[in-house]
């Protein structure tokens, strides 16, 4: 049972960075017209180790009065970095569309193999807890 728990954690966290991912190339796609806008992305394999590490998604944020709100949850902003620049542009811009639909792209797939295994796991777990009853 705690291995299960274990690998669910693991796809969780996977699942998580995704979805950061995803936020991430979709704010690059909606500046794609922003003059001086630099493209970034998530180092997901740095970003994963560290999160299996321990060293938690983001960075900590300070709480200067009991009325802020927990800050837990954030971006890992230890792996965001701006993305090589593959063609330049007269306002300054660096966002390449070409590039952002594709990663865009890939990264949805991956987010769906890991619901998908998610799920599978789960049923899986389900199939043999009802066996063990009858």
């Amino acid at each position: 049972m705690a291995n299960l728990a274990q690998n669910l954690e693991v796809m969780t966290r996977a699942l998580n960075l995704r979805t950061q991912r995803h936020q991430i190339l979709a704010s690059n796609i909606a500046n794609a017209d922003t003059p001086g806008y630099k493209a970034r992305d998530l180092d997901f394999s740095k970003a994963m180790q560290g999160a299996l590490a321990g060293r938690g998604e983001g960075v900590g944020l300070v709480k200067t009065t009991a009325r802020h709100l927990e800050g837990g949850g954030g971006l890992a902003f230890g792996h965001l970095q701006y993305r090589k620049e593959s063609q330049s542009a007269v306002d300054g811009n660096t966002v390449d569309m070409d590039v952002e639909r594709a990663q865009i792209s890939e990264n949805a797939l991956q987010y769906q193999i890991l619901t998908r295994l998610i799920g599978d796991r789960l049923q899986n777990m389900r199939l043999a807890i009802s066996s063990n009853q009858g």
